[in-house]
């Protein structure tokens, strides 16, 4: 039997949980189906989920046929729990993403197409809702087309034509086709599963229209990979079950897995449980290619690697609101840890606890989430909790490159580390480096060195919001045989960076960024003046509208700042008409920067747990040395004259 993972991806209301549900009763695996408006779907057991009608977390179904065994992996439609989405995209062989025929291709299914492009995840298309008024198949066709890709290819008539649109894009099968060779099913599962074609399958879900077709084509136009020897398995979700234990969702991609296995030091893996909506059975082992929830683990996270395997990369949807949680009925104690719990399960959270303030933040994609997080407190914490209006999770970059320095010297400590201080490229994060000489300084001070710049949050000097796209690396140091011990090179190393920025700073060569929107904005033909003036205010921009009978399609880009409660504004001068999805796009430069660094007051100095400042010693005692004093005293030479 052929066994599969497969995810069901979607823009929301596109009618994958439907979709999923249709799957599975023409398997045979449902006997009653379910629908999402009557809060009854198999694949939406959360109260939350029936109660808002949408996909809120990942869950798995079994489809088994009498050739193939489908491991249903169904995710949330919406942008606000895309993150959950991404997490799942690791572990696929194939993705069914459904298009409604209605919608066509909104701005976040452009999303979704992009990562399953990063996750190289083969993707099968079901067109849904092909029976609305005035849908055309090859209307359709040619708008994926133009919006994604060439090689969609239509799957639900497999004549001449078909053959011929499938051998045009590979010359070898061309080639093979003109000389009248029949090419073979294998050949056309690969050009599937090598992402060089994309079947597309159009139907009906809710009406059951075009669902055996699929599931035809689906057992015919697939194949299982290659197993690797060793073990390896990735993580790709954290959940809690019912009683509160800790689920690590594994799929196993190389060796097998059994119970009781010590598969993290000092964590045993105490059951396997193999899930079907809510209900699961427990098993002794699993194989490569499933996967399974395990209990006994505390420290696994989503996305991480196992065995052999490494980590998969890091998210792209992340969040770009930061919110202040008040909690009303318990103490902030009781909130922290709840909330803690909750970043477990979505890492993307990133709550903070601010020993200063006593307050606690955290991030989020947008409303939608924050009133499912409101909930979600509620009903499993018993924690009534409101929000402060969310602040902007601004960033920071450097825009030259410098020489940074710090040391510590305080009495029987020493260490001194160089980094050089370099732009990075737009979305690179921050990377690291190292170029020093292990005759400069030894191999263990070197890895305690990079440890301390991978273990840190790196702060800039203009707010205090993380650092991005930058690249620091290790150029030199020194160190002492006697008084070098755990911990000094740390306290350099954070120092040293922090002295870098302020000198950057004093040169205006620190940029402060902000996240923009990617938005689509669909209004009537009436109302694009008003519109475009919007955009304009917003400090955004925009592509050349596109008018359709009594609409009016404007895409472009804007700050969230500008933009992030602009949807009802559209709702109300449209009377309802008008539509608006915004997608998270990237940081660039901050439009008001000068207004934003003067209303934080932010003392880049003041901060003692990013000080710039260094200390060294003399007359046998430590001394603090300011950040701008600090290249008159060091004692190992500067790399490079800037």
């Amino acid at each position: 039997m052929k066994k599969l993972i497969v995810g069901m991806i979607a823009h929301v209301d596109a009618g994958k949980t439907t979709l999923s549900e249709a799957l599975l009763y023409e398997a045979g695996n449902l006997r009653k189906l379910g629908r999402v408006d009557n809060g009854d779907a198999f694949l939406d057991p959360d109260k939350i989920e029936k109660k808002r009608g949408i996909t809120i977390f990942s869950h798995e179904a079994q489809l088994t046929m009498p050739d193939l065994k489908l491991t249903l992996l169904d995710t949330p439609g919406h942008i606000d729990f895309a993150a959950q989405t991404e997490q799942v995209l690791s572990v696929l062989d194939y993705a069914i993403l459904v298009i409604s025929a209605a919608d066509g291709v909104t701005s976040f299914t452009k999303t979704l197409w992009h990562l399953l492009e990063k996750y190289q995840v083969p993707v099968f298309i079901f067109v849904n809702k092909i029976d609305a008024p005035d849908m055309k198949k090859e209307a359709i066709l040619n708008k994926l087309r133009e919006y994604l890709t060439e090689n969609f290819i239509d799957f639900s008539t497999e004549d001449e034509g078909w053959e011929e649109n499938i051998v045009s894009v590979d010359e070898n099968l061309l080639s093979k086709y003109l000389n009248g060779e029949k090419i073979s099913e294998i050949e056309i599962q690969t050009l599937i599963k090598t992402r060089k074609i994309y079947p597309v399958y159009f139907g009906s879900a809710l009406k059951l229209t075009g669902i055996k077709e699929f599931l035809t084509g689906l057992t015919k136009w697939t194949h299982t990979s290659q197993p690797q020897a060793e073990f390896a398995a990735r993580v790709f979700k954290i959940s809690h079950d019912e009683k509160g234990e800790r689920l690590t969702w594994i799929k196993v991609l190389g060796g097998e897995l059994t119970a009781k296995t010590e598969l993290l030091p000092g964590e045993k893996i105490d059951q396997i449980r193999d899930y079907d909506g809510i209900k699961f059975k427990v098993l002794p082992r699993i194989s490569t290619g499933e996967i399974a929830a395990v209990t006994g683990l505390e420290s696994t996270y989503p996305g991480q690697g196992l065995g052999s395997e490494k980590d998969s990369p890091s998210a792209s949807l992340r969040p770009v609101l930061s919110y202040r949680v008040k909690p009303q009925n318990k103490d902030l104690n009781q909130c922290l840890s709840a909330l803690k719990i909750l970043e477990d399960e979505d890492p993307q959270l990133h709550v903070d606890w601010s020993e200063h303030l006593s307050e606690i933040h955290l991030h989020v994609m947008g409303k939608i989430q924050l009133e499912v997080l409101q909930q979600l407190l509620q009903d499993r914490f018993g924690i009534i909790a409101n929000f402060d209006e969310g602040n902007i999770l601004y960033k920071e970059t450097i825009t030259e490159r410098i020489e940074a320095v710090g040391h510590f010297e305080p009495l029987r400590h020493y260490a001194e580390a160089h980094f050089l201080l370099e732009p990075g490229k737009p979305g690179s994060g921050v990377v690291l480096a190292n170029k020093c000489n292990l005759e400069v300084l030894d191999k263990n001070w070197q890895h305690q060195i990079m440890t301390a710049l991978a273990n840190k949050e790196h702060r800039g000097v203009l707010i205090g919001a993380p650092l991005t796209d930058i690249k620091i690396t290790l150029i030199g140091g020194r160190g002492s045989n006697v008084h070098t011990v755990g911990g000094d090179f740390r306290e350099a190393t954070y120092r040293g960076v922090r002295q870098g920025l302020m000198e950057l700073k004093v040169k205006n060569a620190c940029k402060l960024l902000e996240p923009w929107y990617s938005f689509y904005l669909e209004i009537p033909s009436t109302q694009v003046g008003r519109a475009l003036n919007d955009i304009q205010k917003m400090n955004g921009c925009f592509n050349e509208p596109v008018t359709k009978g009594e609409m009016t399609t404007i895409i472009g880009q804007a700050p969230v700042s500008e933009m992030r409660d602009y949807i009802n504004e559209v709702r109300n001068y449209t009377h309802g008409q008008g539509q608006l999805e915004c997608v998270f796009s990237g940081y660039q430069t901050c439009h008001n920067s000068e207004e934003i660094i003067s209303s934080s007051n932010y003392d880049a100095v003041s901060d003692l747990e990013n000080t710039p400042n260094s200390v060294f010693c003399s007359h046998g005692a430590g001394h603090t040395v300011s950040w701008d004093k600090v290249p008159n005293f060091v004692q190992y030479p500067y790399q490079f004259s800037l």
